[in-house]
């Protein structure tokens, strides 16, 4: 249906790379779900007030939590798509990760309250009555539900969008909550026993976890995350593209919302070369990226001496032995200052987060290593983290 109904109302569906394209998909996807959602909360709350089932009607407030959900996520959407203005100059994109955070909020909120009422029932049991409409409309939650999570994965998977793949899981978790309701009647048909409140309480227990995992999905984003690696693979194979820069470092992604990236980073260029003729290849590297990628870039130019074979040679071999030091460790801005007595070698480190070393200790540890290579060198060197892994 989601594949029908985006043929008929979005145009350039195929373009999702375009802001507004995913503010489309998330509109469609989010009134599909309302609409499901109300559907399925009016059948089971029905069925829940038929058998007498604590356990069914938690299940229609959480469908009933997740109609709010969607309409939230549905105006977050929308609220994103705001041009820019001159207090947001760079959009209104992180609005989605917000709205996001709103639906963990709502849905945990429903959570702990299901989780009260179902303990009061384990305490208090009371008859459930079998009912076979009530049965068969729980068997058409399922079916409904395993639908939402499908398409909203997809969709979500196919836009990038956070907000979208939390929404897919929480339709996941809802498929297995409405299962075990499902079993908890037949075997209270069966058995006789009363494990409605306990099944209740495994529902509300479906819920707060689908509420944590909403909100570290859209939360990280909003605490400034590290870049997705494709995407950053994407950027270096553009920039080294052009056979004029030699060398990437420094790369930082500033995410202001889906589809709204600013990208800074250093491309080395050839110390020697026309500066106007690299200005203009910079210039044509930042159109690139702004048309394939969607995002705005900064690039400042780093001169390297390509021409004297003695620099060359020392910056190879600084490279390969700042790696005995850390195996992740890369180097950039390499230059070399000649004195009477000894030669500084003067360059910039980058240690990835996940090295066990401080900066400091790397940086002492490869100005002993370089004050031990043949030659009288000294390294002045600033080890600093990476932005990206």
């Amino acid at each position: 249906m989601i594949q029908l109904l985006s043929r008929w109302l979005i145009h350039d569906r195929d373009n999702v790379s375009s802001p507004a394209v995913r503010r489309a998909y998330g509109t469609l996807c989010g009134a599909v779900g309302i609409a499901l959602n109300i559907l399925l909360f009016a059948g089971k709350f029905f069925a829940g007030q038929l058998s007498g089932s604590i356990a069914v009607t938690a299940d229609a407030f959480n469908n009933l939590s997740d109609a709010g959900s969607s309409a939230v996520t549905l105006l977050g959407f929308r609220l994103a798509g705001k041009k820019p203005d001159t207090d947001h100059p760079f959009g209104h994109g992180r609005i989605e990760y917000i709205s996001g955070l709103i639906v963990a909020g709502l849905i945990l909120l429903m959570g702990v309250e299901l989780a009260k009422s179902s303990l009061d029932k384990i305490l208090h049991p009371e008859e459930v009555t079998f009912s076979l409409l009530a049965l068969g409309i729980m068997a058409a939650s399922v079916c409904v539900k395993l639908y939402m999570w499908l398409y909203n994965r997809q969709v979500g998977r196919r836009i990038h969008s956070a907000a979208m793949e939390a929404t897919a899981m929480d339709s996941l978790s809802d498929t297995a909550s409405t299962f075990a309701v499902l079993v908890a009647m037949l075997i209270g048909k069966w058995t006789g026993l009363a494990v409605d409140g306990y099944v209740g309480l495994v529902v509300a227990l479906f819920i707060l976890f689908s509420a944590y995992k909403a909100a570290r999905e859209t939360l990280s984003p909003l605490l400034g995350q590290a870049p997705d690696p494709e995407l950053v693979r994407e950027i270096r194979d553009i920039v080294l593209s052009d056979d004029t820069v030699v060398g990437v470092h420094d790369l930082v992604v500033h995410d202001y919302g889906p589809g709204r990236l600013m990208i800074t980073l250093h491309a080395e260029v050839p110390a020697h070369g026309d500066i106007m003729a690299m200005h203009d290849v910079i210039d044509n590297i930042e159109k690139e990226l702004m048309e394939k990628l969607h995002c705005h870039a900064v690039i400042h130019m780093d001169p390297v001496d390509t021409d004297d074979a003695s620099i060359a040679r020392l910056r190879e071999q600084v490279a390969e032995l700042v790696k005995q030091v850390e195996p992740s460790l890369t180097i950039h801005d390499f230059r070399v200052v000649r004195g009477t007595t000894h030669d500084n070698l003067i360059f910039d480190a980058v240690l990835p987060f996940s090295s066990t070393m401080t900066p400091a200790q790397a940086a002492q540890a490869i100005r002993d290593r370089v004050r031990a290579m043949d030659g009288n060198y000294y390294a002045v060197v600033t080890v600093e983290h990476s932005y990206t892994d």
